[in-house]
């Protein structure tokens, strides 16, 4: 795994916990979640096209 891959690893992780604390402290916030899922996919896309 390259470095550019494990940084965006984190972020995804990171921003889930950033999204779970606000949706408990603030309520939910759909665009919040779907940012949430957008870079999780392009994270897997990246890891996807890197491995083969």
């Amino acid at each position: 795994m390259s470095g550019s891959m494990k940084w965006m690893a984190v972020l995804c992780v990171g921003l889930l916990v950033v999204v779970s604390a606000y949706s408990v402290a603030l309520g939910s916030n759909g665009w919040l979640w779907f940012g949430w899922v957008v870079v999780c996919v392009l994270t897997a896309g990246v890891a996807a096209s890197r491995n083969t």
